[in-house]
């Protein structure tokens, strides 16, 4: 049995590979990530350390582990290579060069170009952003609830559209966004749903704007998706329009929320 584990800032994901089957699981993060939390995770699960062959971990702090767990060996992989190799194997991709971006707490962009992944750079803006506002705004914190909430919205009501501002600019839609929440400048009451809606779609904007613009820096037509935002559908409904206006695809698979995990794993054997 070989475990992958990636401790991000929200969440801890973890993957089990026994005997050609992959289980996934899910626990809160904490602050610390020592050997005391490896007992914590492994004793929820009721496993044992004779079950366990390898470990390999990612995100975080996940460095300052030991080199092994009761003498079982760990395996440290960088957030960068286990994002890629995550994305290779969940989504089979056999492109000489694409782009991953995760969409975490935070989002990251990683290319892969002539065998190699690269850190293309990040955004501080992700699902910590948007739990973060939604509470400040329409007090939750819950993402499922949030995403649910915007489907019942108008984001209209808050954002201002390039039709209302401006007159033809190029091709573009006169309903693209000109401006996120800018109605809010003049008045202060509106539906919790609009605010939702407002709020979701600015948050799959941003990361489409970024998600495209490292497309076309890579030269690839295509974007492929993982971390957990990238499940709210009201978030990627906004980055597949922002993608539209370059030309650029977004590629979605499941148990994309477990793509770092699956990637860490990916180091305990030969790469394809």
């Amino acid at each position: 049995m070989d475990i992958g584990i990636d401790f991000g800032i929200t969440n801890t994901d973890l993957v089990i590979e026994d005997n050609g089957t992959s289980t996934f699981h899910t626990f809160a993060s904490k602050d610390s990530i020592d050997t005391k939390l490896l007992d914590t995770i492994f004793s929820k699960l009721n496993l044992t350390d004779l079950e366990i062959e390898n470990i390999a971990v990612t995100g975080g702090k996940s460095s300052n582990l030991p080199e092994s767990y009761n003498s079982i060996p760990i395996t440290k992989v960088n957030e960068v290579f286990a994002i890629g190799r995550g994305a290779k194997a969940i989504y089979n991709i056999q492109e000489d060069s694409f782009v991953v971006v995760s969409t975490g707490t935070g989002t990251a962009c990683v290319s892969y170009i002539n065998g190699e992944f690269h850190h293309l750079g990040g955004i501080s803006f992700g699902g910590g952003t948007l739990q973060g506002l939604s509470n400040l705004l329409v007090d939750t914190k819950d993402s499922k609830k949030i995403d649910s909430m915007a489907f019942d919205g108008d984001k209209n009501s808050l954002d201002m559209l390039i039709g209302e501002v401006v007159n033809d600019i190029g091709s573009l839609d006169p309903d693209i966004t000109a401006s996120n929440f800018s109605k809010a400048r003049d008045l202060k009451k509106f539906a919790d749903e609009d605010i939702a809606a407002s709020l979701m779609n600015m948050t799959g904007e941003v990361i489409g704007t970024i998600a495209y613009l490292n497309a076309l820096l890579v030269g690839v037509d295509k974007v492929y998706f993982v971390g957990r935002v990238s499940l709210l559908e009201s978030v990627t409904s906004a980055i597949d329009k922002r993608l539209e206006l370059a030309g650029v695809t977004s590629v979605y698979t499941e148990n994309r929320e477990f793509a770092n995990a699956i990637g860490s794993l990916s180091f305990l054997k030969p790469a394809r």
